[in-house]
């Protein structure tokens, strides 16, 4: 009982993604990424077996209006972040110049 109804939802899931994966391959993919715009043919029936699964991710991206890929977090970023801004080179530390 619980086993047919989990694949019929995982039946719609697909469907339902499978219906959304070929107008954002072929427009929405541009919308949400710059560097996409340009993809290939290639490009696009690559990415649809992804869309397929994260449809409702990048259904919300795309319907939002983001313009481009969010920027990465991470600690390394955090840091740099956090630390001051490097000042301009001493010109006492720079080589002397050749003759």
């Amino acid at each position: 009982m619980i086993v047919p109804a989990l694949l019929i939802l995982l039946g719609v899931y697909l469907l339902a993604g499978l219906a959304f994966s070929v107008p954002f391959a072929l427009v929405g993919v541009g919308k949400i990424d710059p560097h996409a715009a340009q993809g290939t043919w290639g490009f696009r029936v690559l990415i649809i077996p992804g869309t397929i699964l994260l449809w409702p991710l990048l259904a919300q991206r795309w319907f939002r209006g983001v313009p481009g890929p969010p920027e990465e977090r991470n600690a390394h970023r955090l840091r740099a972040e956090a630390l001051p801004s490097p000042r301009a080179p001493h010109t006492s530390l720079r080589y002397p110049p050749s003759p």
